[in-house]
């Protein structure tokens, strides 16, 4: 990784838009960040959209997507998308009909008992309520496990067919074959009517879970943060922020706005 001061303006003038995490990206403690949520006006004011890409609920999601300057929400690592209609209401799409929804929430449910029983120590997120389409164990938010135990829970849900993932503060399983990069394909030529072109968007994020992302796009960040998971990425970011957390993503989107106005004349 580079130091994101260390990034060209000229890469960063072109991007379209910015792809984000929410959690220890935006956020600290499940609040968003003052700066994180100045840059995301700031961004909007300047015609740069943002789309969020979290591994948390529907649920707890949704008061954000109404009321953060951001085209949409994409929750539950790539399965429902929440974005605000025109006349102010919320609009939720979700990758799988409702049939399908409803028969994997059975067996979700069966996994997360299986969880509970199987792995000591093992709590479901405190979010979990409004959880529609995956389950997720708390490993750092409001309990806190050993790796061996965050590996154990993974075991347990793949072994139910579920694929798992790691984020800041949750153990994330679900069903079906959507995942952050699927979210990006889905959600830009939806929300903007023009396809995806990854070279375009930026990814910002902090953790294993978003090293799919990273992976993927031309264009990523990790903000400070970042370096308690660099052990255990495979893929990383290409820039790292100096400041962690919601001051990183502000410290970016700075980096952004300052290459796009300082674009040099012909």
């Amino acid at each position: 990784m580079h130091a994101l001061s260390s990034c060209p303006p000229a890469r960063l003038r072109p991007l379209v838009g910015l792809l984000t995490d929410i959690d220890d990206t935006l956020t600290a403690d499940g609040a968003i960040a003052p700066a994180a949520l100045q840059a995301l006006f700031d961004l909007h004011a300047a015609g740069v959209p943002v789309i969020a890409i979290t591994g948390r609920p529907s649920g707890w999601s949704e008061p954000f997507a109404l009321a953060w300057p951001v085209k949409a929400i994409v929750a539950e690592n790539g399965a429902v998308m929440l974005r605000r209609r025109a006349d102010g209401g919320l609009q939720r799409d979700f990758t799988q009909d409702a049939a399908t929804r409803a028969e994997n929430f059975e067996r979700l449910q069966r996994c997360a008992a299986d969880l509970l029983l199987r792995v000591p120590g093992c709590q479901l997120a405190s979010d979990s309520a409004g959880r529609l389409t995956d389950i997720a164990v708390d490993h750092s938010e409001h309990a806190h496990l050993a790796p061996a135990q965050i590996e154990a829970v993974c075991a347990v849900m793949r072994e139910h067919g579920l694929q798992a993932t790691v984020s800041s503060i949750h153990i994330n399983g679900w069903i079906g074959a959507h995942n952050k990069w699927t979210a990006a394909q889905w959600a830009v030529p939806e929300l903007t009517g023009k396809p995806f072109v990854a070279e375009d968007w930026l990814y910002v994020g902090d953790s294993s879970n978003d090293q799919i992302m990273f992976a993927h796009m031309p264009h990523s960040v990790g903000v400070a943060n970042i370096a308690r998971f660099v052990p255990q990425l495979q893929s990383l970011p290409g820039f790292v922020t100096e400041a962690e957390r919601g001051d990183g993503f502000a410290e970016l989107a700075r980096a952004v706005l300052s290459a796009k106005q300082n674009c040099p004349t012909d």
